[in-house]
């Protein structure tokens, strides 16, 4: 009856979640609804390392100090009943055949030692917890590689279908793809840099399910580990009567590889609260209630596991950050980040590379960095204005940021944010290098007074015709690296005008001209 209920439960929040992961993109407004952004808010682990590493409190918290409160009287219910990517492990270990006699890896400290990891780099200004956080993680797979491999594979069928025009068949699969256009698909197909390899990871943690059942939930998942240390002395409590004959079929049902077969000896961090073995005990044996008394073995990680992993935050500090791209002035130009993303520094320790940014973006311009920012910024969002430009009048990437790296901007304040600045290469230009006319960068310049202005001049081709050229100039104090003269530049390959980071509003360093 009781796991009936939690997989029921399950089923709710991991509907909530797509629903809500669907709902995070732009339909037209410069408006979100209710992105998916409210699981992160919460997530404590993304609460507390964005905390150590910004060095200040940023709303919202509440949601995460109810995850934490709930944890510290109920258990890990998160994990077991709540959890979306808990939920797919489950559906993902149902594969996997049962036996009886399989022992489990035993191999739990090693979240704990993550968790130690993250907790100890934060405090030191590193913000590497949304690389292993379960929430993070999901969003960025979803984002970069699962959704764009539905929305591409799905296209696929429907234009095989339309090619072959069947009688009928055609014109029903005409309108079940206008439905799934409308419910399901994006309004363009997204494509995105790393999305194999993204995609990769997340099918290969997936696929840890068939080593062992919910594999990252007992052994890798840093979440688990901090709501596994808030559990300890939950007042629900798991006991068993003196009618258990050691059958071990508690120990093959449960999720959390809490080893319940050793009765009082049981690890209480590692229970998920699942339920199964109060559901499947043949002698009726097993029993949840409440009660103060604290049960189960005390927690034993070692000394040595936890001075080598607080060695190892320590030291992965400087280790990232003694690169030559730290050094002013020697920044990546190509790092154009978002409008209203705060300075590098303070962008890395609140970023936590959850992808919704870029799942937002109207035209697909943003993309996750790879090594543009370092091994600290990877997965970090990215303008690439030869895939897209920053739309003049969106914000919505501000909107879905759930920590604050990029702020959220009213419309007439994000058009004066300049987030890089425009370049002419003459010697790829077409009026300056060919003598042939173009006004694309100019036509397509947003800016109320246009950034671009021309300068007409007399030249002759090589025929010796005279010809009136109107020749593109950028104005410095006017450009604010938008990108899309970059996107509609007709040259292809490298374009004849090009957008990089320099002159950013962020940052006082990183100018092209003194003040």
């Amino acid at each position: 009856m009781l796991t009936n209920i939690r997989r029921l439960t399950q089923a709710i929040f991991l509907l909530i979640f797509l629903w809500l992961f669907l709902q995070t993109e732009s339909r037209g407004a410069n408006e979100l609804g209710y992105p998916v952004k409210i699981f992160l808010e919460a997530d404590p682990l993304i609460y507390i390392t964005t905390v150590l590493s910004a060095r200040q409190f940023y709303a919202p918290f509440l949601l995460a100090f109810i995850v934490l409160l709930m944890t510290v009287l109920l258990g890990r219910v998160f994990c077991g009943w709540i959890c979306p990517l808990g939920t797919l492990h489950n559906m993902a270990g149902s594969l996997k055949k049962k036996r009886l006699s399989a022992k489990p890896y035993n191999l739990y400290h090693w979240k704990y030692i993550l968790l130690i990891f993250l907790l100890i780099s934060s405090a030191f200004t590193l913000q590497l917890s949304g690389l292993l956080d379960p929430l993070a993680l999901l969003i960025r797979s979803f984002s970069l590689a699962l959704y764009p491999l539905i929305q591409y594979a799905t296209a696929s069928v429907f234009d095989t279908v339309y090619a072959w025009h069947f009688p009928f068949i055609t014109d029903l699969s005409e309108f079940v793809y206008g439905l799934l256009k409308k419910i399901l698909l994006s309004f363009q197909q997204p494509f995105f840099n790393q999305a194999f390899f993204t995609g990769l990871v997340f099918f290969g943690i997936l696929a840890l399910n068939l080593l062992e059942k919910r594999f990252w939930c007992r052994y890798l998942c840093p979440l688990g580990a901090l709501l596994g240390l808030c559990s300890r002395y939950a007042i629900l409590n798991r006991s068993v009567s003196e009618g258990c004959d050691g059958c071990g079929v508690c120990r093959l049902a449960c999720q959390g590889g809490a080893a319940p077969d050793l009765k009082e000896k049981w690890r209480k961090s590692e229970c998920m609260a699942c339920m199964n073995c109060d559901d499947l005990c043949p002698k009726n044996a097993v029993r949840f209630g409440f009660t103060r008394k604290p049960t189960g073995a005390d927690l034993d990680l070692g000394k040595r596991r936890i001075i080598g992993s607080i060695f190892a935050g320590v030291i992965a500090v400087p280790l990232l950050r003694i690169s030559p791209l730290k050094k002013a002035g020697a920044s990546e130009p190509k790092l154009i980040r978002p409008p209203g993303s705060l300075d590098e520094k303070e962008f890395l320790k609140r970023c936590i590379k959850c992808g919704e940014c870029m799942k937002v973006c109207i035209t697909n311009g943003l993309q996750p960095a790879l090594l543009e920012a370092d091994l600290e910024g990877i997965w970090s969002p990215v303008l690439i204005p030869r895939i897209g430009y920053c739309e003049y009048r969106c914000t919505l990437c501000g909107q879905v940021c759930p920590t604050g790296a990029i702020r959220k901007l009213a419309v007439e304040e994000k058009a004066k944010v300049r987030i890089g600045l425009a370049m002419i290469d003459k010697g790829r230009c077409l009026p300056f290098a060919h003598a042939t006319p173009c006004i694309v960068c100019e036509e397509v310049c947003p800016t109320p007074k246009k950034a671009i202005w021309f300068e007409t001049l007399r030249v002759k081709n090589r025929a010796g015709q005279e010809l009136i050229l109107k020749q593109p100039h950028v104005d410095l104090e006017l450009c604010i690296g938008c990108g899309i003269c970059e996107t509609k530049c007709p040259v292809l390959g490298q374009p004849a005008i090009t957008v990089t980071s320099i002159g950013e509003s962020r940052s006082k360093d990183n100018q092209l001209l003194l003040p």
